[in-house]
């Protein structure tokens, strides 16, 4: 099955071993950062792409040239 385009708190839970609670936060943070940006954003669910970004600090496209693959997340 393929991955969504989008992170739930249930999933960023998981993969970072935090709170849901936490989780929240950091979803709601992430898509107020968007929203600045002019994006539209999903309430309790952000960007794959975006939050790889964030916590990896590069982008996909980048990482894939670096280690041959794109984090499977």
């Amino acid at each position: 099955m393929a991955k969504s385009l989008f992170v739930k708190a249930e999933e960023l839970q998981e993969l970072l071993g935090i709170s849901r609670s936490e989780s929240y936060r950091i979803i709601k943070k992430l898509n107020d950062d968007l929203k600045e940006k002019g994006f539209i954003v999903l309430s309790g669910r952000v960007s794959r792409k975006y939050l790889e970004e964030m916590i990896y600090g590069y982008p996909t496209d980048t990482r894939q040239e670096i280690i041959g693959t794109a984090f499977p997340f």
